[in-house]
């Protein structure tokens, strides 16, 4: 109020200045003059001002008095409570099939593949191991086949002829005719025929294995997931488009996942993992890691980790998955909410009420020390027990000893 007094006088003495001025020059000089006092006036104001808002600040704080009783905050405060904690590591996966079987053709004697003759099979069919899927050109097979079997009917032929000329030039010997070279020569000739009438038979036999070649079967039992491939084209396998023949079997799922290599220490066959399917509505399936890859990736940076999930229709391989992996927990653990937690440079703290020595209920601040952080939730390693009323709202703007007030009498 003396600062508005003051200023009116000011202004009152100008026109009082102004109104007996003799000379223009006289006026300006007044006007000027009059303006710098009215700043000087305006800026000591605002640092009055400025004081003022910084002493009832502190005044607010130091005095607990009941003509304070108005400037007690409402918060709300939960009790800090003991109880297992749990921490995951959340990664995308995809859902895999134990037995995926890509049809190749076996090698023969004109090479890997050949010219498809007819397809058995069907895209989405379901095949039993060791089914017939495709027939392959075995002509030129065919004519190796006859010619090996051929060969070996000529060199039996022959060998029995050596066999009877054996004999009879042995017999004779034996009853002293002849000479015992003829004998030798003739036992040699036998026994080399013999000789090449078992490779003959050796080169038939895998003329005919080579002949079997032709014919492609399944590997497994399963579905014939892809089927790209028809007569009059060659069969390779694999081509640049993909491969030509899929099985799979879906009756053994697993999802695998690659794991950044930072968690390579906090994971082991046998660690537990919680695994939601989006797409196949399935959420929360139990399950254990079942293989983890013993080398680290050098492009992705990371290891490979499956975990078998049981057999379900709605799921099919590559769908995508989420995998849970538990690499921590807790039985007895301090677990507040990690929003609670407030950070200045001397560390990271959160607000209790408790009631001080005159009776009211104040805000204290307790530093704490944070362990692992899951969702909306964070372990506390130390400075809470367990039991405190941890402030949960109107937290940001308190101080040490701030009088609090939850609203609620007692």
């Amino acid at each position: 109020m003396k600062q508005v007094k003051t200023l009116g006088l000011i202004i009152a003495a100008a026109f009082v200045m102004a109104s007996c001025g003799n000379s223009k020059k006289d006026g300006d000089a007044t006007i000027t003059d009059i303006k710098a006092k009215l700043e000087k006036a305006k800026k000591t104001k605002e640092d009055n001002e400025a004081e003022i808002k910084k002493l009832e600040a502190d005044l607010l704080r130091l005095d607990t008095n009941t003509a304070n009783a108005a400037k007690i905050k409402l918060v709300s405060v939960i009790p800090v409570a003991v109880q297992k904690f749990e921490h995951y590591i959340d990664l995308q996966g995809k859902v895999d099939a134990e037995n995926i079987s890509y049809i190749a053709p076996r090698s023969t004697g004109m090479g890997a593949g050949g010219v498809v003759k007819a397809v058995y099979v069907q895209q989405g069919q379901a095949v039993k191991k060791g089914q017939l899927l495709l027939k392959l050109d075995d002509a030129l097979l065919r004519q190796q086949v006859a010619a090996a079997k051929q060969q070996a009917e000529v060199l039996k032929t022959q060998l029995s002829l050596y066999r009877t000329i054996y004999q009879r030039k042995k017999n004779l010997w034996d009853q002293g005719i002849g000479g015992e070279v003829d004998v030798i020569s003739a036992k040699a000739s036998a026994d080399g025929f013999e000789n090449q009438l078992a490779a003959a038979n050796q080169q038939a036999r895998v003329a005919e294995e080579q002949l079997s070649t032709a014919n492609v079967y399944s590997d497994v039992n399963g579905i014939a997931d892809q089927v790209n491939i028809k007569v009059g084209e060659m069969f390779s396998g694999v081509t640049a488009a993909g491969p030509q023949i899929k099985i799979v079997n879906t009756s053994n799922l697993k999802i695998v996942t690659n794991v950044p290599e930072n968690y390579i220490t906090r994971m082991h066959t046998g660690t537990p993992v919680m695994i939601t399917i989006p797409d196949a509505q399935k959420e929360n399936i139990p399950t254990t890691i079942s293989v983890i890859s013993q080398s680290v990736d050098a492009t992705m940076r990371g290891f490979t980790a499956e975990a078998k999930i049981p057999y379900n229709v709605a799921l099919k391989p590559n769908q995508t998955a989420i995998m849970r992996i538990k690499d921590y927990s807790a039985e007895k653990a301090i677990v507040i909410p990690v929003n609670m937690i407030q950070t200045d440079e001397t560390g990271k703290y959160v607000f209790v009420m408790s009631k001080a020595s005159n009776g009211k209920t104040t805000a204290h601040r307790i530093t704490v020390v944070v362990g692992e952080v899951y969702g909306d939730n964070a372990e506390i390693k130390s400075g809470l027990s367990g039991g405190e009323q941890l402030i949960t709202e109107g937290y940001q703007s308190l101080y040490e000893g701030q009088v609090v007030s939850t609203g609620i009498k007692a």
